[in-house]
């Protein structure tokens, strides 16, 4: 079995929970998922199974959408609902929908966010939530990220009371810590903040209307239906420009072979390209980082066709 597994991840499991269950349903050791979300977070989770995991890192790289609610007037331990508050403000809060505004159009754009400490970067080899279990601080890189848009959901004209709250749709490249940002935005607005609630609405081109949650899968699997549900791994690599080699079989059969070739033209403009042939990826090229003119396979998807022209090996 191949493909791409568009998951619903439920409230309550980790990324490697659900890994580990689709092991048991599919029958199979080669399922990978394609970036964690917290147990207390529920969302859209591609799975990669088979072939397809060798794509994986391309839909972790890619752009996510959540939906957050962001609660002023407290802030935690883990920036989200489940630490102990380590700062609040109980004064009585009026906040116009113009404040709020003007904080999330602040934080649009590429912007520099400081990891939590109960995060899985990792510093000096070991991850951060495994400091902050022991009461450990360690100074945290600071890291770029984009924020595409920041959406304001709440129709209210004032957010007002001791603790007001509202919900944001987030668009977002890799890397981004929707609690931080839940953070950022209380700063901006003058009071300690957190994030109260999550759900990734979206990961690369999967949305949460692509989704199936864990029993519908198993049901899909035991009604023998399940391989048809999942998307090729072509999905993952959409954002990528794409050279067709189906008219040019010397060029096929070089790449087929994953040699060092001299550089396509494409490359004038690209940095990466996918060569495919009737619709099926078969490589993924890049310039030689070392050998000037030249490019070189980063990854071989399909390593050779049978007889009749159907794809054999995914090695």
């Amino acid at each position: 079995m191949d493909g791409i597994l568009p998951l619903w991840k439920e409230k309550g499991m980790t990324s490697h929970d659900c890994v580990f269950k689709l092991r048991k349903i599919l029958h199979t050791k080669k399922v990978g998922h394609t970036g964690t979300l917290d147990p207390n977070v529920e969302g859209v989770l591609p799975i990669c199974i088979g072939s397809a995991t060798k794509v994986a890192t391309y839909i972790t790289d890619s752009g996510k959408e959540y939906i957050a609610e962001v609660s002023i007037g407290t802030a935690t331990e883990t920036e989200d609902a489940d630490g102990s508050i380590v700062e609040s403000d109980l004064s009585e809060k009026v906040i116009t929908r113009e404040q709020v505004l003007q904080a999330l159009s602040s934080l649009t754009g590429h912007i520099t966010q400081i990891p939590p400490m109960y995060s899985a970067v990792k510093v000096n080899g070991r991850k951060l939530y495994e400091y902050a279990r022991k009461g450990i601080e360690v100074e945290r890189p600071e890291r770029k990220v984009a924020i595409h848009e920041i959406d304001l959901i709440s129709e209210d004209a004032l957010f007002q009371g001791i603790e007001p709250r509202f919900t944001i749709r987030v668009s977002c490249g890799k890397g981004t810590y929707i609690r931080t940002l839940a953070v950022q935005i209380g700063e901006r607005l003058g009071y300690p903040a957190h994030m109260s609630h999550l759900v990734r609405t979206a990961s690369g081109s999967f949305r949460q209307r692509d989704c199936r949650t864990l029993e519908e899968v198993r049901a899909m699997q035991d009604s023998g239906v399940l391989e048809s549900f999942l998307r090729p791994l072509e999905t993952a690599l959409h954002d990528i420009v794409e050279v067709h080699l189906d008219d040019d079989e010397e060029l096929l059969t070089k790449i087929l072979n994953g040699q060092v070739l001299p550089l396509h033209p494409i490359f004038e403009t690209e940095d990466q390209a996918v060569f495919v042939e009737r619709g099926r990826v078969i490589a993924l090229y890049a310039p030689h980082p070392e050998k000037s003119g030249l490019m070189k396979p980063v990854k071989m998807f399909l390593a050779n066709r049978g007889e009749e022209g159907e794809y054999i090996g995914n090695n």
